[in-house]
């Protein structure tokens, strides 16, 4: 490894920290930017280390609202090598923390810089530090599925047209989060739903069973779209009980829209 590591974003950096950390790497303190790089990058890769992140739990909630993101870090959580745990007082600087080298993270607007230590006092009690720091920390559990489980159960339940609708939405969006700036997962699965004209039972019980949402969310997220025209309903009788509802899709700018198409459209209706 170079003495210090330069690139013009984080990504560059966290690239060259993971191919050269050895069997595990601490992660102390990231930015809600340099939490979404790291799972971003490490998504990408086969050969990984183990990933300790020690960050804020805000910084946690937030950057973990994104579906994106969250359903990802699930993957590697579910593959044993990524570990969340909450730290409230950390560095003011984020740290990526190896057996034989500190790495300070220092973003300079254009560039982003890695300032490495490899003076062995200092790495020692930096090691020592965040170990301490680490079994005292808080686990943080996180709830959201993995996309790979999303993918494979969605297939299952609706269909593999509704899995690949899915996917090419999640796709075309940057964020998907619900908060003005994409879709949220609820949203997108109701869209799919009534792309593929399926029931709105069955897509809540597929949304509840794999712990995306409750069916009352599902529920209330379907009126939403439905007020607002997205949406539109039609009972189907069954042997026993009430009718049920199948979901189509409602403005006829969604009608016949690809995935792209039928996201940026949503989120103009949904303005």
């Amino acid at each position: 490894m170079e003495s210090n590591l330069l690139g013009d974003r984080l990504d560059d950096i966290l690239r060259t920290a993971l191919s050269d950390a050895g069997e595990e790497l601490v992660v102390v303190n990231p930015t809600g930017d340099g939490l979404e790089s790291l799972i971003d990058v490490a998504s990408d890769r086969d050969d990984l280390p183990h990933l300790r992140v020690l960050a804020e739990e805000r910084t946690l909630k937030d950057v973990m609202d994104d579906f994106i993101v969250a359903s990802n870090a699930a993957v590697l959580i579910e593959d044993d090598v990524l570990d969340f745990r909450t730290v409230e007082d950390g560095p003011e600087n984020a740290l990526l923390v190896t057996e034989d080298r500190v790495v300070a993270i220092v973003d300079a607007g254009t560039q982003v810089a890695g300032l490495v230590s490899e003076e062995d006092d200092f790495v020692g009690a930096a090691n020592d530090r965040f170990e301490r720091d680490w079994e005292g920390a808080d686990e943080y559990s996180l709830r959201t599925p993995s996309i790979e489980r999303v993918r494979e159960t969605l297939s299952e339940d609706i269909s593999p047209d509704a899995e690949e609708d899915f996917s090419n939405i999640l796709a075309s969006l940057e964020t998907a989060r619900g908060d003005g700036d994409g879709l949220d997962e609820v949203t997108i699965s109701l869209l799919v739903a009534a792309k593929n004209e399926a029931l709105l039972y069955d897509i809540s019980k597929w949304g509840e069973d794999i712990g995306i949402a409750s069916k009352a969310t599902f529920s209330r997220t379907k009126t939403k779209l439905e007020d607002k025209g997205l949406l539109d309903t039609e009972k189907v009788p069954i042997d026993v009980g009430r009718p049920r509802l199948r979901l189509k899709l409602g403005d006829e700018r969604l009608q016949g829209a690809d995935n792209g198409e039928l996201a940026s459209a949503a989120q103009s209706l949904l303005a």
